[in-house]
């Protein structure tokens, strides 16, 4: 795995090159995946079927972290643009929610009361929130996602709860199939829902909070469900970079996507979306197969259930027609998302995964076979392990996987060579 993130493509789907556009160079490929849980919180009631044959929302969780003055912010007028028309039917039922509770503390305790109005959908919620608050926008939400952006990623903490994991079991619920989300209280006053957790949601964070918030749940679950993104560390005395400018005539050009994504519903079925699936899981079992880390291989499964649904989001806003363009972005969407989790946690991971002897000398996993040469022995390939601070019990079982995939070929001395079919595809 290189010392840097995968380059973005240069041919962009057209909503994301749209979204980009008025992006400094050096922001894009944060802003490419900070979209996707905005635009997916327009969509309702619509499910796409994966490729184990089991229906999936639109959950959408990103988090970009990068070093204190990267320019993180870069994000949040493409959100703001894409989130305005929720935003003002939003304000429309926050005010009439604050007549109804101006009339209730008119009446006191008294019995007649007024009941709380219906159709109180309000969708973008306050990064203070507590847990009865968001269990309230859910429940009314009517199958809409909530949706939040927080600019302090430890911002969440305020629905940890007594146990101090509330709001990790919270990130897993909403990327999780038919999960609900509640709490049961005896209290007339208080609030008593079991909705279903549609919740999307953008972060930021440094790398080195960002690290020590996850640090007490590395292994169960929630960096494997959120797409995360960073902005690389720019050379001391760079040009201050120049935005564009979001005027009348982006969100006119962005409005027919937005709409694309409001009228959808029911299941859509995106053909191309789930062959694309395919290739990429294939994709990722050539990769952990040749680099030979459980880490990788065991972050890929939800990554890829991540680019997919990224796909189906862009197949929607685009009318539900394909593009050839969002077959190369998503792959480099997937390549990116793994290359963040096993740089920003790869180590810490192995660590705790491992213990001690978990090695913790790179930032990500690398192609092993890369690391020989074309005709090597056993032993080449023993000391390529050991280098890499892996055991050499395994090297028989890997050089027998690679020989199954036609990755090398035995000779007769019972040496290897690289195969010509390995050596014409090319591996990151």
């Amino acid at each position: 795995m290189c010392t840097e993130p995968p380059e973005m493509p240069k041919k962009l789907p057209k909503l994301v090159e749209l979204l980009t556009s008025k992006t400094p160079e050096m922001y894009k490929p944060a802003v490419a995946h900070a979209v996707f849980p905005p635009l997916a919180t327009h969509l309702c009631d619509v499910r796409f079927t994966y490729t184990d044959q089991v229906e999936h929302e639109a959950t959408l969780m990103n988090c970009l972290m990068a070093g204190t003055g990267a320019g993180k912010g870069c994000i949040d007028e493409p959100i703001r643009h894409i989130m305005a028309d929720i935003k003002h039917r939003d304000e429309e039922n926050e005010r009439r929610e604050a007549e109804w509770k101006k009339d209730c503390q008119k009446k006191g305790a008294n019995k007649d009361k007024l009941l709380r109005p219906e159709g109180l959908i309000i969708q973008i919620i306050d990064p203070d929130m507590t847990k009865p608050a968001l269990v309230t926008r859910m429940d009314e939400a009517e199958g809409h996602f909530v949706y939040v952006k927080l600019n302090e990623l430890d911002l969440f903490e305020q629905l940890k709860g007594q146990t101090g994991k509330q709001h990790f079991q919270l990130m897993c619920l909403a990327f999780d199939t038919n999960a609900e989300y509640g709490q049961t209280r005896i209290g007339t006053q208080s609030v008593t829902a079991r909705p279903m957790c549609r919740f999307n949601w953008n972060a930021c964070t440094t790398i080195l909070k960002g690290r020590r918030f996850f640090g007490r749940v590395l292994t169960d679950g929630p960096i494997s469900r959120i797409n995360f993104c960073t902005i690389p560390k720019q050379e001391i005395g760079s040009q201050q970079p120049i935005y564009g400018k979001y005027d009348i005539a982006f969100d006119e050009a962005l409005k027919p996507y937005i709409d694309n994504l409001v009228s959808a519903r029911g299941l859509i079925d995106c053909p191309q979306a789930y062959k694309l699936a395919k290739k990429l899981q294939q994709e990722c079992a050539e990769f952990a197969q040749l680099s030979q880390s459980d880490t990788y291989w065991n972050l890929s499964f939800r990554a890829c259930v991540i680019a997919w649904l990224k796909a189906c989001v862009l197949f929607v806003a685009n009318g539900q027609k394909w593009e050839k363009s969002i077959e190369d972005f998503v792959r480099w969407s997937l390549n990116y998302d793994l290359w963040c989790k096993m740089a920003f946690f790869g180590e810490d991971i192995e660590r705790a995964e491992n213990g001690d002897n978990a090695r913790v000398n790179k930032p990500g996993p690398q192609n092993l076979l890369e690391l020989l040469p074309d005709n090597f022995t056993l032993e080449d390939a023993n000391r390529v392990r050991r280098q890499q601070g892996m055991d050499t019990e395994k090297t028989g079982n890997m050089i027998s996987t690679w020989k199954k995939r036609q990755y090398v070929v035995q000779m007769a001395d019972g040496s290897f060579q690289k195969s010509d079919k390995y050596k014409t595809k090319k591996y990151e």
